[in-house]
């Protein structure tokens, strides 16, 4: 939640669409929510031939809004299932470039990664 202009953070258990933990403003949604519909948006962009290929693994996925946008970053790490970051930034005060950088330090840090 240190990233500039970030008002929530959802760590989603991919395997099970179920929130793992979070943070932050909600607006009328809350986090098993947002877990649910983000896992159905993190499924079928894995599932796109289009969006990937064999060689080539799928890390992030950006959503821009009118007011904001949406981080889904796929976490590496030794665990079961596929976990994944959901981060909701507002327009005015994130900048999608730094969201995108600081959020990736923040995960390699968390998990002992090199992305």
């Amino acid at each position: 939640m240190d990233i500039p202009g970030a008002r929530s953070v959802t760590l989603v258990d991919g395997a099970s669409g179920l929130a793992v933990a979070g943070a932050g403003e909600r607006q009328g949604v809350d986090e098993h929510e947002d877990a649910a519909g983000t896992t159905d948006v993190v499924r079928a962009a894995l599932a796109c031939p289009a969006l990937g290929s064999a060689d080539d693994d799928l890390t992030e996925i950006v959503v821009c809004r009118t007011r904001g946008f949406h981080l889904l970053h796929l976490v590496d790490g030794d665990f079961d299932g596929r976990l994944f970051m959901h981060v909701v930034f507002d327009g005015d005060t994130g900048n999608l470039g730094m969201a995108r950088y600081q959020l990736r330090s923040a995960l390699e840090e968390l998990t002992g990664g090199n992305r």
